[in-house]
């Protein structure tokens, strides 16, 4: 049997040098289809089309399987983000602290659902089950950094300012 030669990279783009770093480390093995997706999100900032076909293709999974893991796993993400991402932690705690009435006050300061950006790209609105910071809750991350105890007028001057840069 012939040793697998692994498919060239889509593009010159030296991010696919990194992708395919994390598959060749691994030995194009199947099991580091899910390692290597969170590489190339990391890299691009979310997954198209042709990167998941590149890796499944690599790793020679059927694209369905890749697919279903990019789709059936929270973190990934199919489009890309807004300059700005604010993420709204739901988890319990969070949740009987209000967090329910940021989501509807950032979405309707949007114009958004959660899980969306906002057609500028500006701002995406996400919301997390839990960020592992029960005793600041209610919990916001703006753009990865952790805001706690948050309070609705707050959180909207924060959307505010990002609207209007």
């Amino acid at each position: 049997m012939p040793a697998f030669t692994p498919p060239p990279l889509p593009s010159d783009d030296k991010r696919w040098k990194i992708v395919n770093g994390t598959m060749r480390k691994n030995g194009f093995a199947r099991h580091a289809l899910i390692e290597t997706l969170h590489t190339a999100q990391s890299a691009f900032g979310f997954l198209d089309d042709d990167a998941i076909r590149f890796v499944a293709k690599s790793l020679r999974v059927p694209l369905s399987q890749a697919y279903g893991v990019v789709t059936f796993y929270h973190y990934f993400s199919l489009k890309p983000p807004g300059k700005h991402t604010m993420t709204i932690c739901t988890g319990t705690a969070c949740y009987i602290k209000g967090t329910d009435k940021l989501v509807a006050a950032a979405e309707k300061r949007l114009g958004i659902p959660q899980g969306q950006t906002t057609k500028d790209g500006k701002i995406s609105l996400m919301t997390a089950r839990c960020v592992g910071a029960c005793g600041r809750a209610p919990v916001v991350l703006t753009d990865g950094e952790l805001q706690g105890q948050m309070i609705g007028e707050h959180m909207i001057e924060q959307l505010e300012r990002w609207a209007v840069e």
